[in-house]
């Protein structure tokens, strides 16, 4: 048949597949396993289309044309018929089919395949086993092949993971052991862990605690004889990785916790390496009980397993858990408590998820003898502050006062989820010295605070009042904590935004005020905004980044529909922000106008708006002022790339006047961006509206842009369709999202025209390919052309990268190359003929291309000391050459030819110690010299290798 022939019949098959066995399903249940075996022949065929035609009817067959009964009758046969007198039944003879498609015939269709396979183990089921043995075997075995012969190892790992659903753990390993605990480890099957890590689902946790626990205690056994040999082994930590895997949706929670509990609680105590994965197991266990229905819908592909898994087995899972929550709960204190950090936040979350389940009795008994040790701790800080008022402060010594305190407010704010409003409330009442604290604990206050604010609103509905008054009362704040402090600011705003009579008034007395500090008589929301604003300006790149979220999501609460919101508030918030521009400081107008950029950025409606703010920006940079041009020229930015070219029109001519009025500043920094910024508005608007609004003394400056542009287009143009396809799909595939490091740098290189990614993110490529520029061949790189290589380009990156280690070899084998006559003999020459026949590498231009990069990269000096090397204006050992015999002479003044010292700057050092130490290798120099002072070469290596000799010898006998 041909390939058209066979596409057609496999689809036919696929598309009345289900009509035809519905309608006479005794005769077409006995024609199976012919059908499969037709459609196996379609898989050997080669033809892509009919190979994914036929895999795809025979996933279809084995879904919804084997049932029950047909399984039924051959896992019967196979446990009664134990003389195997009878034939073959219908389903064993399916399962061979599908056995031999593993064969080397249907190698090309492997991945269909194992797609195949993996369909009949999830209809199987738990009666795998039984009918699968074989495949699981062929499958162990081809685990074994190597990856250059094996394309399909991804594919093969989920058909096994498939097998692992289907028959469960437990079956899996009695057919494929692990084997950990042979002698010879090369035998083991290691790459089954992160199989049954991803796929274990509704295992039973007595498996674990009887097979998987004694089987590590071997393994240590094990692993410590080997470690007294010098070998290392890891399968210790790989069998307690499978715990969380056992942990999801087990089958027996209610009846085997009790047994894996007692281990788990001696574990977390002695052995650190495994408390994340201990910690994970509990978390799991815990959430997946209390969100059962939610859970549930999202597994779906594991319904066959989780059938049973119901409410009322939650509601069960739960109770038990809860026996065990405060012997749980107590080890886990203890160790958090003397742990000195907490990896990941592990420990905090589970003794979180646990305190959410334990009696409130339990949680509040611990809470409040935490809160006793807490106040032990703060009122013996507090004397060695009082008596340490009239010294000076030992900063080690304060650090080392507040490490107790962090960890209890952090096991405190563990607790929240078991603590009611009364518990709540004592803890606010404790963290409020912290907060006016200039010390380290201020920041831990902070972050502590964020977190109750965050998790329970009805404690941010009783004492609104109470923080917002407190927050304005601890100002100011320390830069460390500021992070922290805004995470508390947006929870409380958050939460006064939630209703529309409140927005209102927050937007009436909403403004932006040239202060750090509080006044008595600015208002909340005042304060708040103001400090947001300036947050913008902090050093701490992290607290610079919660600020501008901060300040977004504040307009989304007034600006989305959803939350209550519309575009007039979104206005309003706008021109309350731009209220900063008539600052004082320019560290206060800088501010604000990234913050106006931010909020362009995030929302279209306010590109017009903003528009109507830049006569007042421009004014502002006339001042001159370095920080507030930055600042102006990163909103220019935006708006540019943003904006379309029908509103950008209107503006154009004030634009362009704007960037050339500081111009004739020589030692202004942001000539490249300005450059930058009228390429971008060429490209919006085009070579003649700009030309057209373009002072007459920069017409220079616009002719250089047109010229660059109209080159890389011939270039561009000289590249292949296929290549041009690359690059436009490497262009538009990325979204473009906020980044103000690149907004608002000094500095910026010449951009090429293109999305907002290129506008507002171009700099992060073009640092990256820098390095695979340098070797291009001659097709993939011309040096007139300024454009980066894109990194998404897979095509030219693979060839830039080829060519790079081309010319690496290349250039290694020219340095080794060997000269031979024309009969085929070595020729040697002395150093002397060579530098004549070579010329010296100084000859060439210094501005030559393969010396242009190292320049940029490294600097004039670097490439001056570079050519001075190669040059042969250094010691290169010519003035020893006899020049009436071969070989080297002594020369007066000088040092012995076969000497060497290796130079070392500490020779220069002023230090005496460093000197003597420089000099040490002398005597080892000198005394190597006079052994070999009149020995002929091969003399001298004779020497040397003696000496190597005798030098293994000692080490052998050693």
């Amino acid at each position: 048949m041909s390939g058209d022939g066979m596409t057609f019949a496999a689809r036919l098959l696929d598309a009345g597949m289900k009509k035809v066995f519905s309608i006479d399903w005794q005769m077409c249940a006995i024609k199976l396993p012919s059908v499969f075996n037709d459609l196996k022949d379609i898989l050997a065929s080669g033809h892509k289309e009919a190979i994914f035609a036929a895999s795809d009817a025979l996933k279809s067959m084995i879904n919804y044309c084997i049932d029950e009964s047909l399984i039924k009758q051959g896992v019967d046969q196979i446990t009664l018929d134990e003389s195997r007198m009878a034939g073959p039944t219908i389903i064993e003879k399916i399962c061979a089919t599908v056995e031999s498609l593993l064969g080397c015939h249907y190698v090309a269709a492997w991945d269909r395949v194992f797609e195949v396979i993996s369909a009949m183990f999830h209809k199987l089921g738990s009666n795998s086993p039984y009918l699968m043995r074989g495949i699981l075997k062929n499958l162990e075995d081809m685990q074994k092949l190597p990856d250059e012969d094996f394309p399909f190892r991804k594919q093969l790992h989920a058909c096994l993971g498939a097998a692992v659903v289907a028959m469960g753990p437990e079956t899996l390993l009695s057919l494929i052991p692990l084997n950990l605990e042979a002698d010879d480890l090369s035998v083991s099957n290691k790459w089954l862990f992160p199989i049954l890590k991803q796929y274990i689902v509704g295992a039973r946790l007595k498996y674990f605690t009887e097979k998987i626990l004694p089987m590590i205690e071997r393994v240590n056994e094990n692993a410590q004889k080997l470690q007294k040999q010098g070998l290392m082994v890891s399968s210790r930590n790989d069998l307690w990785s499978l715990l969380p895997s056992f942990c999801n949706y087990p089958s027996d929670t209610a009846k085997c916790f009790e047994d894996l509990e007692k281990h788990l609680r001696s574990k977390l105590k002695e052995e650190p390496d495994i408390r994340g994965i201990i910690c994970t197991s509990l978390q799991l266990l815990i959430r997946q009980n209390k969100n059962i229905k939610d859970d549930i819908g999202q597994d779906m592909a594991n319904e066959h397993v989780l059938v049973n898994y119901s409410q009322q087995v939650a509601t069960e899972n739960l109770r038990e858990l809860e026996i065990y929550a405060k012997d749980l709960l107590k080890v886990l204190s203890d160790v958090f408590l003397k742990s000195t950090k907490d990896e990941g936040g592990c420990l905090q979350g589970t003794i979180g998820d646990i305190a959410s389940i334990a009696e409130k009795r339990v949680v509040q008994k611990l809470f409040e003898k935490k809160m006793l040790d807490l106040l032990k701790c703060t009122q013996k800080a507090n004397k060695v502050d009082n008596s340490e008022s009239s010294m000076q402060i030992d900063e080690s010594n304060d650090v080392s006062q507040s490490v107790p305190r962090e960890r209890l407010l952090d096991f405190a704010v563990s607790l929240l989820p078991g603590l009611d409003a009364k518990d709540i409330d004592l803890l606010f009442q404790v963290l409020k010295p912290p907060l006016q604290d200039v010390g380290v604990m201020q920041k831990k206050a902070y972050k502590v605070l964020s977190i109750m604010l965050r998790s329970s609103d009805s404690f941010v509905s009783l004492k609104l009042e109470i923080l917002l008054g407190l927050m304005v009362e601890i100002l100011p704040c320390h830069s460390s904590a500021k992070r922290h402090r805004l995470n508390c600011l947006y929870f409380l705003i958050a939460h006064v935004l939630k209703s529309e009579a409140v927005k209102v008034e927050f937007l009436c007395c909403l403004t932006v005020h040239d202060s750090k500090s509080k006044d008595d008589s600015m208002t909340w929301p005042e304060v708040f905004l103001t400090e947001i604003i300036l947050a913008l300006k902090e050093a701490n790149k992290k607290t610079r980044n919660r600020a501008y979220e901060v300040l977004v999501e504040i307009a989304h609460a007034f600006g989305d529909e959803e939350r209550g919101g519309n575009r007039n508030n979104l206005y309003q918030f706008f021109i309350k922000v731009a209220r900063g521009l008539v600052g004082k400081t320019p560290h206060m107008i800088s501010a604000t106008v990234k913050g106006l950029a931010r909020l362009a950025y995030e929302f279209s409606d306010l590109v017009l708006t903003a528009f109507d703010l830049l006569p007042s920006t421009f004014v502002l940079l006339e001042k001159k002022n370095r920080e507030i041009t930055k600042a102006n020229l990163g909103l220019l930015k935006v708006l540019v790339a943003k904006s379309q070219a029908e509103g950008l029109q209107m503006h154009l001519r004030s634009v362009v006047e704007c960037l050339f009025k500081w111009q004739d500043d020589a030692k202004n920094h942001f000539k490249a961006k300005v450059k930058s910024l009228l390429e971008m508005l060429i490209t919006k608007c085009g070579l003649e509206a700009v030309k057209a609004v373009m002072p007459e003394e920069h017409m220079k400056l616009l002719s250089n842009i047109r010229k660059i542009k109209e080159r890389k287009e011939r270039n561009q143009g000289a590249k292949s369709e296929e290549t041009r396809s690359h690059v436009s799909k490497a262009t538009t595939s990325r979204q473009s999202r906020w980044n103000h490091t690149d907004v608002f740098l000094d500095f910026d290189g010449e951009s090429t025209a293109g999305s907002d990614t290129e506008y507002l993110n171009g700099r992060t490529v073009s640092r990256a390919n820098i390095r695979l520029k340098e070797n291009l061949p001659g097709h993939l790189s011309d040096k007139s052309d300024d454009k980066p290589l894109d990194l998404l380009d897979q095509q030219k990156t693979r060839s830039a990268l080829r060519w790079s280690e081309h010319r690496k070899r290349k250039s290694r084998l020219d340095d080794d190359e060997v000269e031979v006559d024309s009969e085929g003999r070595l020729i040697i020459r002395d150093e002397g003929e060579q530098m004549k026949e070579k010329p010296a590498e100084s000859d060439y231009d210094a501005r030559s291309e393969p010396d242009s990069h190292l320049s940029a990269r490294f600097g004039t000096k670097a490439l001056k000391r570079r050519r001075t090397t190669e040059s042969g204006r250094v010691y290169t050992g010519k003035e020893y050459a006899s020049k009436k015999a071969g070989g080297d002479i002594k020369r007066k003044d000088k040092l012995e030819p076969y000497a060497y010292w290796q130079l070392d700057r500490k020779m220069m050092s002023r230090r005496p110690q460093h000197r003597a130490a420089a000099k040490k290798g002398m005597a080892s120099v000198v005394n190597m010299t006079k052994r070999l002072e009149g020995k002929s070469a091969s003399g001298a290596l004779k020497v040397m290798s003696m000496k190597l000799k005798r030098t293994q010898r000692k080490g052998a006998n050693k």
